[in-house]
């Protein structure tokens, strides 16, 4: 029994010592699945990839970690906020998993403007 709690110490403490050092990279590369999951392509676009109608290139520039989570869980209150006039009007994602949701803004945040 004690070599058995000695193994899952010794796998959580590996795994947290590489979450650590991983974890924005890991979280970004995740975003990018999720926003292709979500479909995120049909109306925006990354490096010239997707709908070139919405690009996103330089966002993580643009807006704050708050502002883009907003406009993936209350677009409605974003576009009254900003003025936003697109069309059609963002889609609302309030039951993405939170981790999903966190991967995607860090995704985000990674496309700034160099």
């Amino acid at each position: 029994m004690r070599i058995y709690l000695r193994l899952a110490l010794t796998a959580t403490a590996l795994l947290l010592a590489g979450a650590s050092s991983g974890w924005t990279q890991d979280t970004e590369a995740r975003g990018q699945v999720v926003y292709s999951e979500q479909r995120c392509a049909l109306c925006h676009s990354v490096g010239g990839e997707g709908n070139t109608k919405g690009p996103l290139d330089g966002v993580g520039s643009r807006l704050s970690p708050e502002d883009i989570r907003a406009w993936m869980v209350d677009p409605k209150t974003m576009t009254a906020t900003t003025g936003a006039d697109r069309k059609p009007p963002m889609r609302a994602y309030p039951s993405l998993p939170p981790e999903d949701l966190d991967a995607v803004v860090s995704y985000m945040l990674s496309l700034k403007t160099e």
